[in-house]
Order: structure tokens, then C-alpha cells, then sequence
């Protein structure tokens, strides 16, 4: 795309570089981080350009909290956050990182809210981004509709896992957030026609 290809790289090769290394042995994950990258970058256009190299280099590291070496927590969108903070990366990235696909439902249900606001909340539109690229993007990296992708989450958890748990509540928040994403895109469609 026109529009992404002005996207500075350096930040979006380093993260694919460490989400490659971090996830050798993890090669479902690595399709699902894979995915989720492509369609960040397919939305990138939906944000400020300034936010675009932030918005895809999240995308490819949202889920590292996920591999066993990083989890402290137990909750991946912040230990992947917490990571990447001490590694030195961007604090933008972490904050999207630690705040991706309504993180702050389960994060409040578990207790770990206060973990949680060791980072800042991003800006809607870049959130939203990231959000609607990793609930776009079935476990195996794979294009799914939202329902989908909600139907297999809730297949994949118990019924007391916190994520079935906050869901009710969560799915309103996904679907918000996908809804904006395709509303600022047919804009973008609109306005450029």
C-alpha cells in the first residue's frame, strides 16, 4: 500500500527479528503474531502516519508475553509488556502491548489492574487497530471473521477461565473497537475516491 510503504521500518524489523527468536519452538504462535502483522499493516492507513511503525511493531509482539520464559504475571499482555519495557523498547509499544483486545477486563477480574497501569493507555484510534487485527486473526494466523474468533476463544478457555469469564463484557468492547476500525477505513475509501 501507498500509504504504509512510508512507514519507517527499523522498528517493525526488530520486532519481527525478536517475535522470529522469541517464538522458535512456537510455531502456532509465530503464525498468529505473522497474521496479525499483516492485517496491522493493512490498517495502518486508519491511524496517524506517526503511529503506524508503533501500531505493526506491537502487532508482531502483542502475544510474547504468551512464551514461558517471559510469564511472571500470568497474564501475557502484560509480561510481554513488562519485557519489553526492560529490554528498553518504546514505551508506546509496550503500552499496546499491555493494553491490546480489552486486556483491561481480565486484568481487573484477576487483580492485576494496578500491573496494568504501569503502562498508558494508547490512543483509541491505534488500540482500536491493534485490536481489530488480532481479533481478525484465528490462532493459526489465519483471516476470521469476529465472531469466529470469539467462538474459538471460547471453545479454547474453560468456563472459569477469566477470559469466558469477562467476555460478556469484553465482546462489547471488540466489537466497538473492529466497528471504528472499519468506519475510519471506509473513510479513508470515501475520501479517496
Amino acid at each position: 500500500m501507498d500509504e504504509t510503504s512510508s512507514v519507517a521500518a527499523p522498528l517493525i524489523d526488530a520486532a519481527e527479528t525478536l517475535a522470529r527468536r522469541l517464538t522458535a519452538d512456537q510455531p502456532a504462535l509465530l503464525r498468529h503474531l505473522c497474521g496479525v502483522a499483516a492485517h496491522a499493516t493493512a490498517l495502518a492507513p486508519t491511524v496517524a502516519p506517526d503511529e503506524r511503525e508503533s501500531l505493526i511493531a506491537a502487532a508482531w509482539l502483542h502475544d510474547i508475553g504468551k512464551v514461558p520464559a517471559l510469564r511472571d504475571t500470568g497474564m501475557h499482555s502484560i509480561d510481554g509488556a513488562r519485557y519489553l519495557r526492560r529490554e528498553g523498547w518504546p514505551p508506546h509499544v509496550c503500552d499496546l502491548v499491555a493494553y491490546h483486545s480489552g486486556s483491561r477486563f481480565v486484568a481487573e477480574l484477576r487483580g492485576l489492574t494496578a500491573e496494568l497501569c504501569e503502562f498508558d493507555d494508547s490512543d483509541e484510534a491505534v488500540t482500536d487497530a491493534l485490536t481489530a487485527a488480532d481479533q481478525t486473526t484465528g490462532q493459526n494466523g489465519a483471516d476470521v471473521e469476529l465472531d469466529e474468533r470469539m467462538a474459538d476463544m471460547l471453545a479454547r478457555h474453560s468456563p472459569d477461565s477469566p477470559s469466558v469469564l469477562v467476555h460478556p463484557v469484553r465482546e462489547v468492547y471488540l466489537r466497538a473497537a473492529t466497528d471504528r476500525v472499519h468506519a475510519r477505513a471506509a473513510g479513508l475509501k470515501v475520501g479517496g475516491s
